[in-house]
């Protein structure tokens, strides 16, 4: 098995209404919205990004509860949208609430 794992920082920000597979599953799409300074070639680099991210089950579940602005830091693997697109997005398998940003 290849590595594909993600960790990051942020707040959440545009969450989508809790909706539930045909199987029953909660799920609930959202980005992660991620501001930080890192080290870059000897340099200090300013970053900002916006991360699609999906969660399933009972993480979707605490997604859903934190509500947006919330500060967290969110792990998971990175997945392409769907067939039809490269687009990647984050599919999150575990939550923590952060208390600084």
């Amino acid at each position: 098995m290849s590595c594909n794992r993600v960790e990051i920082e942020g707040s959440l920000t545009r969450l989508e209404t809790l909706r539930h597979t045909p199987a029953g599953v909660p799920i609930i799409q959202f980005r992660v919205e991620h501001q930080s300074e890192q080290v870059e070639a000897g340099g200090k680099r300013l970053v900002n990004c916006q991360v699609p991210a999906l969660a399933l089950g009972n993480v979707a579940d605490q997604v859903n509860r934190a509500g947006e602005g919330m500060l967290v830091r969110v792990t998971g693997f990175l997945a392409m949208k769907n067939l039809k697109s490269v687009q990647l997005v984050l599919h999150v398998t575990s939550i923590e609430y952060s208390q600084t940003r």
